[in-house]
């Protein structure tokens, strides 16, 4: 099946070198590639692309406000968005990741990363660049000593994957790490998810900060 992707970025280098990254894998299509923030919310719109690959700094709306547009609380059917960008500041990572994207990479974490970013959106996971992951949570969130309360109390075991989350592990790294299967963690993380209310793991990770899981 062949991951649909649009591409927003107000640089024309970015933009050709992100296509043809892309384009030659053979699970992936570029379907629109725009310079301003409007023209990708029209085109996401219209288009319904797997994947939208959004830069912060935009002409008309940036890419937090595109993020709020297509994948924000409240929005019926969000489309999948992973922030791409040069500006490693911790305001627009926590604001990206609050807006709904489900993925945060820099631009220059190389075309491996963002291959990888991708597929990891288009199958419902998450992927942040690993040089901003466990710093900004941590910088970020202001833990509490006593974790936020949920209706549903998390496992021993579900609290187990959620401090490897929160930390950056992929899935792969949380089974061996744990020494189950990997579909035994996608069943955690599903039961998880569920009991916090949260949409995807990086919103697992944020929760874990905040609530003082990790520390």
């Amino acid at each position: 099946m062949t991951i649909r992707v649009l591409i927003a970025d107000d640089q024309q280098l970015v933009r050709t070198g992100f296509q043809m990254i892309l384009d030659a894998q053979p699970d992936m299509e570029v379907v629109a590639a725009v310079s301003d923030g409007a023209e990708a919310v029209a085109e996401a719109r219209r288009l319904r692309p797997d994947v939208c690959l959004l830069d912060i700094r935009m002409p008309k709306l940036d890419g937090l406000e595109v993020t709020r547009v297509l994948a924000g609380p409240g929005v019926e059917n969000p489309l999948r968005v992973v922030i791409v960008t040069t500006f490693d500041l911790d305001e627009y990572v926590y604001g990206a990741l609050r807006s709904g994207a489900t993925g945060f990479l820099l631009k220059d974490s190389g075309p491996t990363l963002l291959i990888e970013a991708v597929r990891a959106a288009a199958a419902g996971d998450a992927l942040v660049s690993p040089s901003v992951t466990v710093r900004l949570l941590q910088h970020l969130a202001q833990p509490r000593r006593v974790p936020a309360p949920v209706n549903d109390p998390l496992t021993d075991r579900e609290l187990d994957v959620v401090r490897l989350v929160a930390r950056g592990r992929t899935n792969q790294e949380v089974a061996a790490e744990l020494f189950v299967s990997l579909s035994t963690v996608k069943t955690h993380l599903g039961s998880i998810q569920a009991k916090l209310g949260v949409r995807n793991r990086v919103e697992i990770a944020a929760w874990a900060w905040e609530s003082g899981v990790v520390s």
